[in-house]
């Protein structure tokens, strides 16, 4: 039985030999001799070539002189047999096509065929789209007899499968991102940048949305990153339905996401995107058993008006949402110009910051807390302020909130914990001084050593310390807040809880927190002593609550000798306001402390005043039978400042007309009169709705 020249050659590829040792041996083995040697040869190749086709991911094929095949190995050829189509007999590129994901060559397997040239390596896939996801990389070259003339082609081939798959799965988790399976941030820079790149006429329009969850963190800190997992799961997956095919979606990581949307400039349409977006998230999760309510904040960024390249788009977005976050979270805000100055500002601001801890430009004031029983000082509250060089004075407003966010409020906290440790040491022994503390110094275990260290340097007792802090260290509460309050009482010092009402007031806390004061918010405090305002009962309900609870109460923000008798007459045990003195240097306080005795001396108006809207409008006034025009300065309820009035000194009050409405005169009392100003008191409580409600001015506009 002679070798089959088949085998011969196909042997010869699994050897490595090239084509035309391969014909060679074919032509050879045609004017061999038959011999039995030669049946022990043939078996020992077939051997080999089962071996090589069945234990590994390498296969043969050849194909006649009309380009059909005649062999093809039983494992590609199971592949892509049909039940009337067996492979074998079939044209080659009826049977593989080539991968256009794969741009390495120009020429396909027909016009190798035809022209009876070579290839190499060539990345294939089934024709035939019904068959099984396949790639395999094929090589072939032409043979001829030893006459030269042509037979064919012979070639091998890979399994290229996993190696695909696996790329496509590098590619996957390169440009996706692994818990939501949305656009990763390199997927959606690439694809942010494809979009903004100029065309030939003008840069291409495009609108971004950039997206923030609201009390994400709080769940993941009390639920456990398993639940904030599942959760930011559920999340992409509204997220997705509520932009749909309109545009790409995307996470950047923790809880913030991205949506581009090409083409789409209309703000009323990305306005009412924004504001579903808003509500789909905001709708309440339930996972494992548990509801769980979030929220969404998302500013708006417009190409190219926002900005011509995708870093530009990218950092406008994100001034919209920090503006969107600062405006009370749950909103859109499009971006501004002014949003981009102002970050300017603020940054401005926040390397002048740097430096003014090393520069000394902090210095501490003190506004003192004083008993509704004895009228006495009995503390002060520390108060932080920044006298910047060429700026002047800057509000705590503007500068804490930066504080907070570029990492310097712990070390400026710890500064005014231990100046004001220190400045309390020079006051009566009796006399205590609190010192706010941020929720985050509140959350450094170190706390506590800082506090027993100024205690220490200072020498005052630690019952003269008072710490006040804030509803918001409750937003994350957990063991380790509950030990911070035990470690802090701990080391002897008083513990107040300020601002109470304005944040994420729960009667919960209250049971564990081991509080001694309650300090009343001064929104509640303002207008109290006014007819009809319900704030009194709010801080009646207030004292009671922490009376039961054995805690004293400070009412903050009092202005008015009547809001003095009113805290006093509702039970609360302290006062502090601008009607006891505006906050002081050190140097003041110990002034004050000797000067009075240590008794608080009030000051300021005798009874509060509704709230005043200012204004500069020109209204008709008539005293008796005199008519003039003057000008109002504010206006309330009970009463409006005027000027341009000439009333002679020692007059005393009278009573007049002034018209509020157009053509509409109500009577007043003129109380006060000094400089050209006046002060009026109407008969009756004015409504202001109806000045607004007014379709034509009431008065004649001001020249």
């Amino acid at each position: 039985m002679p070798i089959s020249p088949l085998l011969l050659l196909i042997l010869a590829l699994a050897l490595g030999l090239s084509g035309v040792a391969a014909g060679v041996l074919w032509a050879r083995r045609r004017s061999v001799t038959i011999c039995p040697e030669r049946d022990s040869h043939d078996r020992l190749a077939r051997l080999l070539v089962d071996e090589f086709e069945g234990h590994s991911n390498g296969w043969f094929w050849r194909t006649d002189a009309e380009g059909c095949l005649s062999y093809l190995s039983a494992k590609v050829a199971a592949e892509l047999d049909a039940p009337d189509a067996p492979a074998l007999g079939q044209p080659l590129p009826t049977l593989f096509r080539m991968d256009s994901a794969s741009p390495e060559t120009e020429r396909t397997l027909g016009f190798h065929l035809a022209a009876r040239t070579a290839f190499s390596n060539y990345s294939v896939r089934p024709a035939s789209r019904a068959k099984l996801e396949r790639w395999w990389s094929i090589s072939g070259r032409p043979i001829a007899d030893s006459s030269g003339a042509f037979l064919g082609f012979v070639g091998s081939g890979s399994d290229l499968t996993e190696t695909r798959r696996a790329d496509a799965e590098i590619t996957r988790l390169a440009l996706f991102d692994g818990l939501t399976g949305l656009a990763n941030r390199q997927r959606l820079r690439l694809s942010l940048e494809q979009t903004l790149s100029a065309s030939s006429v003008a840069p291409r329009t495009s609108a971004l949305l950039l997206l923030d969850l609201d009390r994400f963190k709080a769940v993941n800190d009390t639920l456990g990153h398993h639940t904030g997992d599942a959760l930011l799961k559920q999340v992409a997956q509204r997220l997705q339905r509520a932009i749909g095919g309109n545009g790409l979606v995307g996470r950047l990581g923790g809880d913030e996401f991205q949506v581009i949307l090409p083409n789409e400039t209309d703000r009323t349409r990305l306005g009412d995107l924004a504001r579903r977006v808003i509500f789909d998230l905001s709708q309440p999760y339930t996972i494992e058993g548990s509801a769980i309510s979030i929220g969404c904040s998302i500013g708006v960024a417009i190409a190219p008006e926002d900005g011509h390249d995708a870093e530009t788009l990218v950092r406008n977005a994100d001034l919209a949402l920090y503006a969107a976050k600062g405006d009370g979270r749950g909103i859109h805000r499009f971006f501004r110009p002014e949003m981009l100055a102002g970050a300017q500002s603020r940054k401005q601001l926040e390397d002048d910051l740097r430096d003014a801890l090393a520069a000394n430009q902090f210095f501490v004031a003190y506004q003192p807390v004083v008993s509704t029983k004895t009228e006495r000082i009995v503390g002060y509250e520390a108060l932080l302020r920044w006298e910047h060089p060429t700026r002047g004075l800057i509000s705590p407003a503007d500068f804490v909130p930066v504080a907070e966010d570029c990492g310097l409020i712990e070390s400026i906290g710890e500064w005014v914990l231990r100046t004001a440790c220190l400045d309390a040491a020079c006051w009566p022994k009796d006399v205590r001084v609190a010192v706010n503390v941020s929720p985050i110094q509140f959350a450094n275990p170190a706390l506590p050593t800082v506090v027993t260290s100024a205690l220490a340097k200072s020498g005052i007792a630690p019952d003269r310390l008072e710490l006040e802090i804030t509803e918001g260290v409750f937003v994350n509460e957990n063991a380790a807040t509950e030990q911070m309050f035990r470690t802090l009482k701990g080391c002897g010092v008083r513990l107040a809880l300020d601002d109470f009402g304005t944040g994420y007031s729960s009667l919960g806390y209250l049971k564990k927190a081991p509080f001694d004061k309650i300090k009343i918010d001064q929104s509640f405090v303002r207008g109290a002593a006014i007819a009809g305002n319900r704030n009194a009962a709010i801080i009646k309900a207030i004292v009671s609550l922490a009376e039961t609870l054995g805690m004293e109460t400070t009412a903050e923000g009092v202005e008015n000798h009547d809001e003095i008798a009113l805290i006093r007459e509702l039970g609360c045990s302290h006062i502090q306001g601008y009607v006891y003195g505006k906050p002081a240097r050190a140097p003041d306080v110990l002034e004050q402390l000797a000067a009075g005795g240590g008794r608080a001396i009030a000051n300021g108006f005798r009874v509060s005043r509704s709230p005043r809207t200012a204004m500069l409008r020109t209204a008709r006034i008539q005293a008796g039978d005199i008519v003039g025009e003057v000008r109002i300065r504010n206006l309330s309820t009970t009463g409006a400042m005027i000027d341009g009035i000439d009333v002679e000194a020692g007059a005393g009050e009278f009573e007049v007309l002034i018209e509020l409405l157009e053509d509409q005169m109500f009577p007043a009392t003129l109380r006060w009169a000094a400089d050209g100003k006046a002060g009026l008191a109407f008969a009756e409580s004015f409504n202001l709705e109806r000045l607004a409600a007014a379709t034509t001015a009431p008065v004649r506009k001001a020249g």
